[in-house]
């Protein structure tokens, strides 16, 4: 079928043929303006997405077994960054042949120490923390129901080389936790000449408050 107009032929055949051209003109210069996701970026969404949940909560665990001093850097980091709540804890391990709250001065002023330095880290980011020194039969357990009480998103631990797990990447009380936590774990290594889990306003450890005994 032809069509003359004004001394213009058209035909069914070309006006498709039009149309057809002008689509792929449309579609091609929609996609230049609205490329589609690449892999990359949609790996980069994922993963931002999921740190926005991961760390709603963080609990980082000390205890004689467990030494996450140079882990407290980057859970104030990811409390800052997240706007999330901090709180560490020390487990003293209460052996059962003492009593359940059997006064353990030694231990305790260890804990003192160690959630002393964290907390001089968090206030130097000007990052709220809260503190807990927790006796429990079982350090794994105390750790454990502090997670499932504060509903924790992120356990934050230490790994432990020395003393009698001298030679192995993990102690035992770390692995156990990492392997029945309801939530994510995050175990740190530090590396010898390591520098990112450094704290920001000092290159040494922070100072352990002093104290004082009465005779």
């Amino acid at each position: 079928m032809i069509y003359e107009g004004y001394g213009v032929s058209v035909t069914v055949a070309g006006a498709v043929i039009a149309l057809f051209i002008a689509s792929v003109v449309v579609a091609t210069l929609f996609w230049m303006l609205h490329p589609p996701a690449s892999y990359v970026q949609r790996i980069a969404a994922e993963a931002e997405s999921e740190l926005e949940r991961l760390v709603g909560s963080i609990i980082v665990v000390f205890s004689p077994e467990i030494n996450s001093a140079h882990m407290m850097a980057l859970a104030v980091k990811l409390a800052r960054g997240e706007r999330s709540e901090l709180l560490a804890i020390y487990v003293v391990e209460v052996p059962y042949t003492l009593p359940p709250d059997a006064e353990m001065p030694e231990e305790e002023r260890s804990a003192l120490d160690a959630l002393g330095a964290a907390e001089t880290i968090a206030n130097r980011s000007n990052v709220t923390m809260r503190a807990e020194t927790i006796k429990a039969r079982s350090t794994k357990q105390a750790v454990l129901d502090m997670a499932k009480r504060e509903k924790a998103n992120l356990i934050i631990l230490g790994s432990y080389r020395e003393g009698k797990y001298s030679g192995a990447p993990l102690g035992r009380t770390i692995e156990e936790i990492a392997a029945d936590a309801k939530c994510d774990v995050l175990i740190g290594v530090e590396g010898k000449h390591g520098t990112l889990l450094i704290d920001e306003g000092s290159a040494s450890p922070a100072p352990a408050p002093a104290f004082t005994t009465e005779e």
